[in-house]
């Protein structure tokens, strides 16, 4: 600086207040221009001191920006900076033996700090006024100190790595300038606050205030990790101004970095919430809560709470400009559930510490999602038709269908057909109806219905709330929403069950006869025959044993229960059982679900067609020919059989008649050399187990040849199961003396063989079976014989006593089940892709041949349905009142309070005649 400059630097500091006042006019530009052209920190330093301190508080606000802050603060932030480069220049060379260095990066520091004060001091200056000024009259003020801001805090942050492990050197100075910005950002948001834009604002101004809105935002980029005040109350001061000016700013914020910055804070302190949980939990420090620990969780749950509300409000203003981003809102959705329970990677925390991280990060999240509902482009993300999801959010994907379904009842129209209908057109971004997805992602859950994980129930009645697991929770709150589901959708629902129940998964295809089921009990009489009649005629369909036939079939069994008697008739009709092709629909149907007449009718076909069947194979020239449809007939007698209570009732006694001409004519070597006799043999086994008490000694000793021909030809294991099950049944019986040498010798060598058998299924099974022979029969000489192995003698005595030999721990048991997901996933596929199952295509052929009546509306009050069963309630009243009096003339009087009832109710009947309904 020249010595006329210096000369005048002089000079001015020596003046009062009062002759700066007057020389305003003629010495302010030229500090301001010494200012500008000012080669060193010192000097500029001292100008923007001198200008600050002694000139600034005689400037009118209106001259504030264009004679004062539009000229010195540009150059007051390119000083600052240039000191920022130069730090990252020397501080290589700082160390406690080089003074030189250090001295100079402390003068560096301290040479800011007072840039940041002379800023403070236009701040305080601008805020002394009583009212608030135009953001035009110093628009350079805040954009200048955000950047200084910015700066300052990006230093702070970085001190650690920028110093080198030497930071103790200048530790003092690095505090007091994050002191001072933090004071100098406390009164520029003050000062904005008081600001106010109308309608009418410029352009320009504008463009400021999304200018301050956006640099904040990188300042909390910046100061998340530096101070939580801090950072809580930047972002408490930009969402404010995005609020206060929302129609002014809302079309040029960057709404999609506001926003996902939001959700990062929001995932940050509540993965730092749940680290500190884990720390207490372990380090047990729980119970005191005065703990630093204990305190700085609380101070980090805050700050979660503050971000996920934030987060809610803004979407809930902002929410058609964040349609793009619904994807993120989804991420952070999952990602917080998956860190609570029933969630297996969920930490397990106390009491008090769960209900502080419920209440900072789960609660919210209901709220978000009521937020983000009417948003075309999250139903798209959430239902999307090949949602790809990590193991650990597959369960939270779940649950966040579940709470969909629950908010959807209270939604508008326009909402409810965007979840429950699903994709429609071409044009449109495929999207699964939100029944569907449900059992999809219900389906993916394989590992948490293993285990299985719990939630809470539904309390009823009064009763404490149970746990219960997520095929109960979900079943439940399935059919909440089908009791609520508007009619329109009632069609999407219907296919959306029965894609479920021919799928292969058989969880969740039970999930969906669970919900049909419901349907079926809360809709009309005529939907449940309809239903039971689709059912009936795809399980006629399916000509291959197959898991939809079987699926299928569980269902038609438990909805005939729910069928009235005439329609019960009505099936029997449709798929009378004196024809072979129908028999495939009755042996699904359990007969004690059936009306007496319809069950008569039933069994007197089956056995008639059974008969038949027997007498043109006992006929037959060639009768292996002839053993496929006995078999079938055979496999409809189980059910007859199955469904009988007395051993004396006339059915029993035919079928009993009937298995006794088969097992007479089976033979033991025809059973190992002709398979079709195999599945015979499998059947009557079956039938035997029920009618055994019917058989005599003779028969029983020819089925225990036909099952030791089983047992020694190591045939496949399903006429095995039946051949225990048979074994198990004789436990019933008292063998005559004169047999017992043919029987019992066999029975304990059979026993004795499967027992021993080195194939799981079939151990396991023998072991049931011999157990329950053991706890009823009279011949215990059998159970000893049995065991003459000591290995065998062991099982079944360890099988008795439940003894575990080797208990799988919770964690092994969560990996073995993770590693047989995919394996699972592939089999179900492969099922789902053999094309001898029933396709798709081929059901929903047969669905629209038979396309059930829609589900019977919600009634409302003063439906001709609710007058007729009230008129009839009141006409049988009356008539039981008129009888009661009649019958009294003849004894006693009646009250006398009566005459005026009648009267009343007289009155009462004139009132509903004269009613403007009426009229």
């Amino acid at each position: 600086m020249s010595q006329t400059n210096t000369s005048l630097l002089d000079e001015v500091m020596q003046w009062s207040q009062e002759t700066c006042r007057q020389e305003l006019k003629s010495v302010l530009p030229k500090l301001t221009s010494l200012q500008h052209k000012s080669e060193s920190w010192d000097d500029h330093i001292r100008v923007l001191k001198i200008i600050t301190d002694m000139f600034l508080p005689h400037i009118n606000l209106s001259e504030l920006e264009e004679e004062c802050f539009s000229k010195i603060l540009p150059k007051a932030v390119t000083v600052f900076e240039s000191m920022m480069k130069e730090i990252s220049d020397q501080v290589g060379g700082l160390s406690s033996q080089n003074t030189e260095p250090c001295a100079l990066l402390r003068n560096i520091l301290q040479a800011m700090m007072q840039i940041i004060d002379a800023l403070s001091t236009c701040v305080r200056y601008v805020g002394s006024f009583n009212d608030a000024p135009d953001l035009d009259a110093i628009r350079s003020l805040p954009t200048c100190i955000l950047k200084i801001l910015r700066e300052t805090f990006q230093h702070c942050k970085e001190s650690e790595v920028v110093y080198c492990g030497r930071m103790s050197l200048v530790a003092d100075l690095l505090q007091g300038l994050f002191k001072e910005a933090y004071s100098l950002q406390k009164g520029l948001l003050e000062l904005l606050d008081r600001i106010s834009l109308d309608s009418s604002a410029s352009e320009e101004e504008v463009s400021d205030i999304v200018t301050v809105i956006h640099s904040l935002l990188d300042i909390c980029s910046i100061i998340s990790n530096l101070d939580i005040a801090l950072h809580a109350n930047t972002w408490k001061f930009l969402i404010k101004q995005s609020l206060k000016y929302q129609s002014l700013v809302e079309e040029h914020l960057h709404h999609g970095d506001i926003s996902t910055s939001l959700c990062e804070n929001l995932l940050a302190s509540f993965h730092n919430c749940v680290e500190l949980a884990e720390q207490i939990k372990h380090a047990a420090l729980q119970e005191a809560t005065q703990t630093p620990e204990y305190k700085l969780f609380q101070k980090t749950a805050k700050m979660c709470r503050f971000f996920a509300n934030t987060l809610v409000h803004y979407i809930k203003e902002f929410k058609f400009f964040l349609t793009k981003y619904c994807s993120c809102f989804h991420k952070v959705y999952l990602q917080i559930i998956s860190k609570f329970p029933p969630s297996l990677c969920a930490p397990t925390l106390t009491m008090a510490l769960s209900e502080e991280l419920n209440a900072a990060a789960l609660v919210p999240m209901d709220a978000l999602l009521l937020q983000l509902l009417p948003l075309r482009p999250f139903a798209e993300v959430v239902v999307q038709q090949e949602l790809r999801l990590s193991p650990e959010h597959e369960l939270p994907q779940c649950l966040l269908l579940v709470s969909v379904l629950g908010q959807l009842a209270t939604q508008p129209d326009e909402v409810q057909q965007l979840w429950y209908t699903g994709s429609q057109f071409s044009e449109e971004t495929p999207r699964l109806p939100l029944h569907k997805a449900l059992f999809t992602s219900f389906r993916r859950c394989y590992s948490e219905r293993k285990v299985p994980v719990l939630l809470p129930g539904v309390m009823m009645k009064g009763q404490a709330q149970v746990q219960v697991t997520l095929h109960h929770h979900i079943c439940v709150q399935l059919c909440a929403s089908v009791a609520g589901l508007p009619p329109v959708y009632f069609p999407v629902l219907e296919r959306c069950l029965f894609d479920a129940v021919l799928q292969a998964d058989t969880q969740t295809a039970l999930l969906a006869t669970d919900v049909w089921c419901f349907t079926a009990r809360y809709g009309t009489a005529e939907l449940c025959l309809h239903h039971v009649l689709l059912i009936a005629q795809l399980v006629k369909t399916c000509t291959t044993e197959c898991y939809q036939l079987f699926h299928m079939g569980l269902l038609l069994k438990r909805m005939v229960f729910l069928m009235t008697q005439n329609h019960q008739m009505e099936l029997v009709m449709h798929f009378p059982p004196s024809d072979v092709e129908n028999l495939r629909v009755w042996r699904h149907v359990l007969l004690r679900a059936l009306s007496q007449e319809a069950r008569h009718r039933v069994e007197t076909d089956i056995i008639g067609l059974t008969q038949k069947a027997l007498t043109d194979w006992q006929n037959a020239e060639y009768k292996l020919g002839q053993m496929d449809k006995v078999n079938v007939v055979l496999l409809s007698l189980l059910v007859v059989v199955q469904g009988q209570s007395s051993p004396e009732e006339q059915c029993v006694l035919s079928a009993t008649r009937i298995v006794t001409q088969l097992w007479l004519r089976m033979s033991s070597d025809q059973v190992e050399k002709h398979p079709v006799l195999q599945c015979t043999l499998q059947l009557l086994l079956y039938l035997s187990a029920i009618l055994v008490k019917n058989m005599e000694t003779q028969v029983i000793c020819q089925a225990l040849l036909c099952v030791d021909a089983l047992v020694s030809q190591k045939c496949a294991d399903q006429p095995l199961l039946a051949a225990l099950e048979f074994l198990a049944s004789l436990g019933k019986i008292f063998v005559p003396p004169d047999s017992q040498s043919q029987i019992l010798p066999r029975l304990s060598s059979l026993f004795g063989v499967l027992l021993a058998d080195r194939s799981w299924l079939l151990h396991q099974h023998a072991l049931e079976a011999f157990s329950h022979f053991a706890e009823v029969t009279n011949h215990e000489e059998v159970i000893s014989q049995s065991l003459c192995v000591e290995e065998t003698k062991t099982k079944v005595v360890n099988y008795l006593s439940k003894t575990v030999n080797a208990k799988e721990d919770v964690e092994s048991r969560l990996q073995r089940l993770k590693m047989e997901t995919p394996e699972i996933e592939q089999h179900n596929d492969k099922l789902e892709n053999n094309k001898e199952n029933v396709s798709n295509k081929q059901a929903a052929e047969v669905v629209s041949d038979l396309e059930p009546c829609p589900k019977r509306a919600r009634q409302e009050t003063n439906t001709e349905e609710e007058y007729s069963r009230y008129i009839q309630t009141a006409e049988s009243a009356l008539k039981a009142l008129q009888a009661l009096t009649e019958g009294e003339a003849n004894m006693k009087a009646p009250p006398q309070w009566l005459q005026s009832r009648l009267q009343e109710l007289q009155t009462l009947i004139t009132n509903i005649c004269t009613a403007r309904h009426m009229i």
